[in-house]
């Protein structure tokens, strides 16, 4: 429940000492580890706010031991499984240990440092320390900070007035080398969309040649070529004697034949999806219990980890219990596993997780997703695209300066590949333009809009150019349609969506059961592959009798839209209108089968998309209706409402089912995962059908409708809710009823940082203050500095742990907070190395502020368009808290769950 705003009247205590004596919490005696920081060396990213150009001021690079950068494994063990020990632990005990910080030369002497010479000539005359902050020119936001941390958000606010003044000093200079600079600089992210777009397009290439080339191998092989299948082999026929079962290679002949095919075929789908799930397993990553998520993959039967109240209880309370400590376990994921869909768009948000999108879960991803697709299992490759262009995006900004050292300019080039991933899976470029723009995209400026069309276009016709099925096709169910819709058919196209709309609601709650269900048997738990044997199993045994659920999905979905020819010779086109109910009833099972089989293969540990499966299953809802269709107009051919229609020759005179298996194909899709204008252009782009835009459109429109009242989250929000992501989505629009001070928590000593009696604090206490921070889970949080209960300045969590580990006597060193020199006195000591216990460099003088009474409308927009990752509450000019974004999303979540929203 919010707090009242009388809850909210801390006050300080005189000394920082006192802050070992306060009984709320004590990090030392807990024991807890502080996290290390992620590079031995830091990389600038720009000057902050200056009127001079810093660049020549700053320190030259540390020393290290190590040479670690944001592209290294932090998570890599002997055993193969990956621990994030980087971060704070649930065990062990630490006090004050630098043991993995970074390592310096011992040359520092404290006797001449700034601080001492501050202390011994100023003493603590603050009037003097203030005019001389007021004087000073120089600037307080020298940027040598970190890359992001695990598990911590991007700091938006930062990363862009750091590109602005990256700009700003390579537009200084006026000289050719200069220009040429500047042009080279505008140029890079064109070729960087670019190479993305280009190296997307062959992965995509090297998966569909691959997958198709081993799909078929469950049913036989083709004698003169075993890496061809059966459409190649036989040259568009159905069958020929190139192609060979696996029950006549073996000389078998009648029943015997057809029940060697049968165990032939489940036991590849069983060995296909076994595999795909071991390489899976291969990227297995550990959280720790000190961050509130509960997985990181879709996995809809995760426990939630509870909301706790308290801000400043720590994740674990007795560390100094082994028992305790053991009853903590981290939470496992496996970032190759799913689609990665949600996770993307949680780390296009900004939050940082390393490793997601690393070359082993790229590597990973890719040759699992062609075992995956091979197995024939209810899954699709369309979403695992998103993941793997993300990944390649991540991978390709690494080699440019510009976007590497730039988390929030990196974002941009996110958004832009998973675009392509979009584009290259459905054939369809401006699709994938709205699908970043709707569905992932957290920051979407206009020039991201123009280079992610620029990565789709260039992956499209670099996939095109590749033809990856030898028709000049991008994706395999792109079809043409030659005859327009009658307008009798609007009622239908209406009907379509109520019922694609309905079925994809109840689609996402029979996963969610199914998952807290069945998923919950200690021994599923404990054993993913399990679960995947047993989905492979049930899959083969029923697929294999249906020759529609025998189909690879793409294939599936591309019989279902395919208008019916003169010459066709498909079993899902009646010759005349008797043979229609039988068509009805094998699509009618095959509907059932695969509804089911979708169901139970959602969330299964291999690369899986929900995007084609749910299409299929709603295509063969579609087809369904076309078909009863074609049997009403067969069996009433005078009634009114299509007696003209009906005159003319052909069964599809009067409509054609494969436009009813499409438009329901995209309207299901729609009511899983609520994608509205995207769809509806990704089927246009899929027919290239001016005519049915409207039935695409409407259809999408009535489903979406019908899908928010059934059920108002989509798949991917219902991950992002169970699975405690910290996404504070940008299109909720909640109905407050409270004030920024409602939510703001009690001020404690141990979370801010006093220098009313000394602008020097002992680093012992600040490290104290740190490790608090870590065991409640704000890895990237901050601690206010105050003067008299006056905010002057902000110090974030990752920069004092960084400077913090530069110090090389911690326990007698005395820290610099705040910035007392004069111009004259800085000038002077531009001329000697940084003094490292000179923190004000670390500090943020100004911190976006608001007032204790400020609408929560207003901190919405703050934390939504600004990208900030905390704000600062001030009461009648004093400071009166801090309010971090993730206890601002926990408060958006209470009120969704008592529907305020």
């Amino acid at each position: 429940m919010p707090r009242s705003a009388h809850a909210h009247q801390g006050s300080f205590m005189a000394e920082e000492d006192d802050w070992d004596d306060d009984t709320s919490f004590s990090p030392v005696s807990a024991g807890l580890a502080t996290p290390t920081s992620p590079t031995a060396t830091r990389r600038l990213h720009s000057a902050r706010t200056s009127d001079l150009d810093l660049r020549s001021r700053l320190p030259s690079r540390m020393p290290s031991r190590l040479h670690l950068d944001e592209q290294s494994n932090l998570l890599a063990f002997s055993d193969g499984m990956r621990n994030y020990t980087s971060a704070p632990n649930t065990a062990g005990h630490r006090r004050l240990s630098r043991a993995s910080s970074i390592a310096l030369p011992k040359h520092h002497n404290r006797s001449g440092s700034l601080g001492v010479r501050l202390a011994t000539a100023l003493g603590f005359d603050r009037a003097r320390g203030e005019a001389g902050l007021a004087e000073s020119k120089v600037s307080l936001f020298t940027d040598e900070r970190v890359w992001y941390d695990q598990f911590t958000s991007t700091d938006w606010v930062h990363d862009s007035i750091a590109d602005a003044f990256r700009l700003r000093d390579l537009r200084s200079r006026k000289d050719f080398r200069g220009r040429l600079y500047a042009w080279f600089d505008g140029a890079q992210g064109w070729v960087l969309v670019a190479i993305i777009g280009i190296i997307t397009a062959l992965l995509a290439y090297f998966i569909t040649i691959t997958e198709t080339s081993i799909f078929e191998l469950k049913e036989g092989f083709c004698t003169g070529q075993w890496t061809l299948n059966k459409r190649t082999c036989c040259f568009g026929k159905e069958d020929c004697s190139a192609w060979r079962s696996w029950g006549q290679r073996l000389g078998l002949v009648g029943p015997g034949q057809m029940w060697a095919d049968f165990m032939i075929y489940v036991a590849f789908v069983i060995f296909f999806a076994i595999a795909s799930c071991f390489l899976t397993l291969l990227t297995r990553t550990e959280i720790p219990s000190n961050y509130s998520l509960t997985t990181l993959d879709e996995n809809l039967a995760a426990d939630p980890k509870p909301m706790s109240n308290n801000e400043d209880k720590p994740a674990v309370e007795d560390h100094n219990s082994p028992v305790r400590a053991q009853r903590a376990p981290g939470t496992v994921y496996y970032p190759a596993a799913g689609s990665g869909v949600a996770e993307v768009k949680v780390i296009l948000s900004g939050f940082v997780v390393h490793g997601y999108l690393g070359v082993k879960t790229l590597v990973v991803k890719t040759l699992a997703v062609i075992l995956s697709l091979a197995s024939g299992m209810s899954l699709g490759k369309e979403g695992p695209y998103v993941h793997i262009a993300t990944c390649v995006g991540n991978i390709a900004c690494r080699f440019f300066s510009k976007y590497n050292h730039n988390d929030g300019k990196r974002r941009e080039v996110l958004s832009a590949a998973a675009a392509s991933g979009v584009g290259v899976a459905f054939g369809a470029p401006i699709g994938g333009v709205l699908f970043s723009l709707e569905e992932v995209s957290y920051y979407f400026p206009p020039k991201t809009l123009f280079r992610t069309f620029f990565c789709c276009i260039v992956a499209s016709l670099s996939l095109k150019f590749l033809n990856p099925y030898g028709t000049g096709n991008i994706v395999i169910f792109e079809v043409r349609y030659s005859s327009d819709w009658k307008f009798f058919e609007i009622f239908v196209f209406i009907l379509l969506g109520v019922l694609s709309g309905a079925l994809g609601a109840f689609f996402i709650k029979a996963c969610a059961i199914w998952a807290r269900t069945f998923r919950k048997i200690p021994a599923i738990k404990r054993w993913p592959v399990l679960e995947v044997a047993l989905v492979a199993l049930v899959t083969g045994l029923v697929s294999f009798w249906n020759p529609y659920t025998k189909l690879a999905v793409t294939e599936l979905l591309f019989d279902l839209a395919s208008p019916c020819k003169a010459d066709a010779s498909s079993s899902l086109c009646p010759n005349d209108g008797t043979e229609i109910l039988g068509i009805i009833r094998y699509l009618g099972i095959a509907f059932v089968i695969k509804s089911l089989l979708t169901t139970i293969t959602f969330g299964i540990k291999v690369p899986a998309g929900i995007y084609v499966p749910s299409m299929v299953v709603g295509g063969l809802l579609g087809r369904i209706v076309g078909h009863a269709v074609q049997y009403l107009v067969y069996t009433f051919p005078d009634a009114s409402i299509w007696s003209q229609c009906a005159a003319e020759e052909g069964l599809e005179s009067c409509g054609t089912p494969g436009v009813y298996a499409l438009v329901a194909a995209g309207a299901t899709m729609c009511g899983v995962t609520r994608l509205s204008v995207t769809l509806a252009v990704i089927l246009f782009e899929l027919t290239g059908s001016l005519d049915h835009v409207l039935p695409f459109s409407l259809a999408v429109l009535v489903a979406k409708w019908t899908a928010d009242a059934v059920e108002p989250l989509s798949i991917y929000d219902l991950l992002t809710e169970m699975n405690s992501y910290p996404l504070l989505d940008n299109k909720l629009r909640p109905v407050f009823t409270t004030d920024l001070g409602d939510i703001t928590p009690a001020v404690r000593s141990h979370r801010v940082i006093d220098i009313s009696n000394s602008p020097l604090v002992p680093a012992p206490v600040l490290r104290r203050k740190l490790e608090h921070l870590h065991s409640v889970g704000e890895v990237d949080g901050g601690l206010p500095v105050v003067r008299n209960n006056i905010l002057v300045g902000l110090i974030p969590a990752p920069d004092l742990e960084f400077a913090l580990d530069k110090l090389d006597d911690e326990e007698t060193s005395l820290c610099l907070m705040v910035q007392t020199a004069t111009w004259h006195d800085s000038e002077e000591n531009d001329e000697h190395d940084q003094d490292p216990t000179d923190f004000t460099p670390f500090i943020d003088p100004a911190p976006v502020s608001l007032d204790f009474h400020s609408p929560m409308d207003l901190v919405l927009q703050c934390f939504v368009k600004l990208g900030l990752r905390y704000i600062c509450v001030l009461r009648d000019g004093q400071y009166a808290g801090l309010v971090h974004k993730k206890t601002f999303v926990k408060y958006i979540r209470e009120l969704e769950h008592t529907g305020n929203t």
